[in-house]
């Protein structure tokens, strides 16, 4: 996955430091309540749509860039899911990181899903039976939204 410009300036500051970035992710869902999904190129892992903010970047806009950008899909950003820091991650050339991330369920409305950047080896829509497995917090985010939870989910929150 490329490195942002900006975080690439930073390491040349601070070097493998821990960095703590805002993270956004999206529950892309169509018509038919499939769930579109990417195969990362880094580690061949199928996941929701996944992306770093730009500095000053509002998260809402952020989502629907990153989702065109890795998927050629057009969304409307329908409502908070979830926020919550995701655990330390040290990256294969030594630089750690802390996410901030930021959930939101995403209504397809235009575009044709397709491998659109160097991020992704693939992109699929899944009906919720045959998705490929996901990392845990995906795939929590998942089950709460099937479940029919109506409220943002937050560490510290109603839920716990």
């Amino acid at each position: 996955m490329p490195t942002p410009d900006f975080i690439l300036a930073l390491r040349e500051k601070i070097g493998h430091d821990e960095l703590w970035l805002p993270g956004v992710t999206g529950l892309v869902v169509d018509d038919r309540r499939r769930i579109l999904t990417v195969r990362r190129a880094d580690d061949d892992s199928w996941t929701l749509i996944t992306g770093i903010l730009d500095p000053g970047e509002q998260p809402a806009h952020g989502i629907r860039r990153e989702v065109l950008e890795e998927t050629g899909v057009r969304v409307r950003v329908e409502r908070l899911l979830s926020v919550e820091a995701e655990p330390s991650k040290t990256f294969p050339n030594g630089d750690r990181a802390v996410f901030l991330d930021t959930t939101f369920l995403c209504s397809a409305v235009g575009g044709r899903a397709r491998v659109n950047d160097d991020e992704s080896r693939d992109v699929r829509w899944f009906a919720r039976a045959d998705l490929p497995p996901l990392p845990k917090r995906h795939s929590e985010v998942l089950e709460r939204f099937f479940d029919g939870a109506s409220e943002p989910w937050f560490v510290g929150g109603p839920e716990g």
